[in-house]
Order: structure tokens, then C-alpha cells, then sequence
């Protein structure tokens, strides 16, 4: 009986955490301190060798002759698509950054803070495939997207719906972006990133933003942010510029992200890596405050390594780790928000070298200080997979990091004089007041955590983890309740979409 009332306790609180209807947010704020790697004459020279990049090396960006120009007249030397920074040039055009912003959903329970000791978790972005237990591995569809936002809304683990959970590969690429801003904003209350892939569609993110939250909100409160990755090695083309300017403009956000793979976008030693990140993040980070001063920014970093013999990008690896590190300790110093990498795995299915993999990733953003943490949940097969059970494993874990982040409070109630007073010697402490106070929340309560014994585990018929997490997805689907969305608000959306949708033909590339 024991054992039937402790399970029932827990299946009932589970089946709460599980319902469908979204939580006031839970944002995670870090009580624990930060990891410095490196020391001052280190990150003195890693800045060196950054300006010596922009310096000697310099930027490309093609296709843009504004951005060029704002450069030029902010002081960098250009020779056509080539731009090249004085030492200390790249760095004084990031000073009007803010250090820390909010950034609204349209439910205010949902607003977070971007930087500071606040934490921000958003789920996987770009992939073009989807797997789960029943279905295998295949291409994503508009349907998998609205249930990744979904999850994600009625997880209270992550803060921010993200934006291309996955590509939804059966509507057009010129037409899904407004399919996934819709759902976003339509089954989700809580803030989330808009389209990159062209100038045009970010501009039509920005314009159903500015019809769901107001055109004034937009032009005081961040609402909506675009995903901007440099071509690295040092390169800006006009798709990413034309993205970043048109948020910079509309005073929304920006999160720059070199995606660098050592041996192939940079030098195979991290130390290059690190420099050039940085060289590249304070460029895109420049080019939104010469567009518009104060705009919302984060400091991005996505570096990591290739398996040197068959050229495959690898993830959670020892040298990723000091990386993450490292420009943790360089954002510090630009006194920017930090974005780091979330779950990143190379491994196929979600197995022990995904969660080892990931679980090593994942800590290093959190001890490297990061604010936004991007890919949070869902990665599998280096970002070409979103996964339905990684994904509620890897929002598991964030809660228990949010529990970790928590640190330890030291105080009368926490040191229970009054439990060894009413136990006493020899005598277990299950039942008295101040363990009954504290039971149910003394602990992380994990919904797919099995610590019953061997003989009930094989009772409730002897599944592993992923399959706990087959059903925990399934159920959070089945209980999901929409949030209410103002009629005449969803009925400007459906119209913009349909008449943006009409003006062109569907183009499939």
C-alpha cells in the first residue's frame, strides 16, 4: 500500500505539471555564481587577437551597401565588401547595447528578463526532421510545429517559445514564415523569434508582432526577436544585415550567433575560435546600434568541434566546454546578455550519449553565465532532428537546473532545529511537523524519473525513460487548452497571412 500511495502522489502531481494550460512563468535567476576559466591576461589577449582580426583581417559584407556605409561613417576602413576596425573600434560601437531588457509575451505573466542573473530557456530552432517513438524520424510538418509550440507553452520550464522549433517542410519556404509567427502567436502567449531568411519576411514577422501587440508597444517593449548567424568565417551576407535591420529599426531584438566549427568555419584551436566569435559577435551587435541605438541585443556563441577524421560536427565535447567558458567571461566584460547553446548532441536517437552529450553542454551555458539559452530542448543529430521525447526529457532537466540554479538558502527554517527537537536520537524524521511542512516541494519532483523499486517498475510494465517520455508528450498534447486571443486580433492575422500568401506564387526553394 505504501507503494501504491506514494506512486499516486506522484502521478498526481505530474498529471498537474502536465495540463495543458500554461503556468505564470518560472524564470530561473542564478544564485549560484558564474565560471571563470581564464585569467585577465588571457582574456586581455583573446580581446587582442579579436581586434587584430577586424583589424588586419577584416569583415565581408556582401550584398549590403548600407551596412557598409554605416560603417564607414562610424570610422571602419572599407575597400568594396571588405570592412576592417581600428583596436577598440568594433567594441565602442557596442557601448549603447542595453545590459539587460525585457522581452514581452502577449500574456504579461510571461514577460522575462534578458540578462543580468535572469535565465532565459528556449526550445530547439531549425530543423527540417522530427522523430518520436511511433512515427521514426521524418520530415517536420506545419502540424509538428504548432505541437512543439504547444509543448512549449505548457511546459513551465521554458520561457520563450523559440522560433523555428522545426521547418515545417510541407508549406512553402516562401510562405511558412508567416504560418509559424501565426502559431506562435496564436498558440503561445509567451515571447518568440520571427523569420531571417529574407529582409521581406522578417519585416511581415514584425507587422503581425505589431498587430498582435500594437504598433506603439513595439516602438517602447521588445516583443519579438530575430536569430541572426554570421557566415562564418568572417563573413555578413545581405540575408542576415537585411533581417538585423529591420528588428534594429523596429527596436526589436537581435541575437548575433557565429555558428563556428573548429577546423572548418575557423582555425581547429579554440583560442582562434574564441577571437573570431567575438570579432564577429561585436560586428553584428555594432551594425544593430548603428541602426538603432539602445536596440535589444544578445551576445551570441555557438562554438564547437568536428570529428577531425570524417569531418562531422561533434557536440558536448571537452573543448566546446572551455569555449562556452570563455566567452561566457568576454560577455562579461562587453557587460552584454549572453546566449549559449542548450541540449546540443550528435546522437541520432535519445539515448546515454545524447544525454551525456547534452547534460555536458547544457552545464557549461549555465556556469558560463549564460542569460538566453537557445536549443534548450528538442536538439537531436546535430540540430537536424527535433525530437518529441528529447524534447520533454531535456525540459525535465530544466527543471532541475532551475531547482540547481537556486542555490542554497541558509536560514532557521532550512537548518529544522525544531525537527531534531521533536524527533530526538535515533528516532527517523518522516514525520515530524517540519518534514511534513516541507515534503512536497523539499525536493525537484520529476515527472519522468523512476526510483520505484525493480518489482513495481516491471509492474507498470518495465519502460525506460524514452518511453515515459512517448507518454508525458502525449498526454501534455491531449490536456492542452489554447491561450484567448482577441477575435478581431486573430482575424487581422488570418487576413494579413492570406493576403501576403495571395501576392506571390508558392516557391518551394
Amino acid at each position: 500500500m505504501r507503494g501504491e500511495r506514494r506512486r499516486g502522489g506522484r502521478e498526481a502531481r505530474a498529471a498537474a505539471r502536465a495540463a495543458g494550460a500554461a503556468e505564470p512563468v518560472i524564470q530561473p535567476r542564478r544564485r549560484i555564481p558564474t565560471y571563470d576559466l581564464l585569467d585577465d591576461a588571457a582574456l586581455d589577449r583573446l580581446e587582442a587577437h579579436a581586434d587584430w582580426i577586424l583589424d588586419e583581417i577584416g569583415i565581408e559584407i556582401r550584398g549590403d551597401e548600407e551596412a557598409v556605409e554605416l560603417f564607414r561613417v562610424a570610422g571602419a576602413r572599407v575597400e568594396g565588401e571588405r570592412v576592417r576596425f581600428d583596436p577598440g573600434l568594433a567594441r565602442s560601437l557596442c557601448a549603447t547595447a542595453p545590459a539587460e531588457f525585457a522581452m514581452h509575451g502577449r500574456d504579461d505573466r510571461h514577460t522575462v528578463t534578458v540578462g543580468g542573473d535572469h535565465v532565459v530557456f528556449s526550445p530547439a530552432y531549425g530543423s527540417p526532421f522530427v522523430s518520436d517513438l511511433d512515427g521514426g524520424r521524418r520530415y517536420a510538418t506545419l502540424e509538428d510545429f504548432e505541437n512543439l509550440v504547444k509543448l512549449t507553452y505548457a511546459s513551465p520550464w521554458l520561457q520563450h517559445s523559440g522560433g523555428t522549433v522545426c521547418e515545417p517542410v510541407d508549406v512553402p519556404v516562401n510562405k511558412r514564415h508567416l504560418d509559424m509567427v501565426y502559431a506562435h502567436l496564436r498558440w503561445s502567449t509567451k515571447p518568440f523569434m520571427g523569420g531571417v531568411t529574407s529582409p521581406e519576411r522578417a519585416e511581415d514577422s514584425i507587422a503581425m508582432a505589431r498587430i498582435a501587440f500594437g504598433a506603439e508597444r513595439l516602438e517602447e517593449h521588445c516583443v519579438i526577436q530575430g536569430n541572426i548567424n554570421v557566415n562564418s568565417p568572417l563573413v555578413f551576407d545581405d540575408v542576415m544585415t537585411g533581417a538585423l535591420k529591420a528588428y534594429a529599426r523596429a527596436n526589436q531584438g537581435n541575437v548575433i550567433s557565429p555558428f563556428i566549427i573548429g577546423g572548418a568555419m575557423g582555425p581547429v584551436t579554440q583560442p582562434a575560435l574564441i577571437a573570431q566569435a567575438h570579432a564577429e559577435t561585436m560586428v553584428g551587435i555594432g551594425l544593430a546600434q548603428l541602426v538603432r541605438p539602445g536596440s535589444p541585443v544578445v551576445y551570441g556563441s555557438f562554438l564547437t568541434t568536428m570529428d577531425l577524421k570524417s569531418g562531422a560536427p561533434t557536440f558536448g565535447t571537452p573543448e566546446a566546454v572551455l569555449a562556452t567558458y570563455a566567452m561566457g567571461q568576454l560577455s562579461r566584460r562587453l557587460g552584454l546578455p549572453l546566449r549559449c547553446g542548450g541540449h546540443y548532441t550528435a546522437s541520432k536517437v535519445a539515448d546515454a550519449q545524447a544525454m551525456l552529450e547534452s547534460a555536458d553542454a547544457m552545464g557549461a551555458s549555465i556556469f558560463a553565465g549564460a542569460n538566453f539559452v537557445h536549443q534548450a530542448a528538442g536538439w537531436l543529430e546535430g540540430g537536424l532532428v527535433t525530437g518529441y521525447e528529447k524534447f520533454v526529457m531535456d525540459a525535465e532537466h530544466l527543471g532541475m537546473l532551475t531547482r540547481r540554479m537556486q542555490g542554497l538558502v541558509v536560514d532557521d527554517d532550512s537548518l529544522a532545529a525544531d525537527g531534531y527537537r521533536e524527533a530526538g536520537p535515533g528516532v527517523a524524521h518522516l514525520g515530524t511537523a517540519h518534514t511534513l511542512a516541507h515534503f512536497e516541494h523539499a525536493n525537484f519532483d520529476s515527472m519522468l524519473v523512476d526510483t520505484n523499486s525493480f518489482e513495481q517498475w516491471t509492474e507498470d510494465g518495465g519502460r525506460d525513460m524514452g518511453q515515459r517520455a512517448n507518454e508525458l508528450w502525449k498526454r501534455m498534447l491531449a490536456d492542452y487548452e489554447p491561450p484567448d486571443i482577441d477575435a478581431a486580433v486573430d482575424a487581422e492575422l488570418r487576413a494579413f497571412m492570406a493576403e501576403r500568401k495571395g501576392a506571390v506564387a508558392d516557391a518551394w526553394y
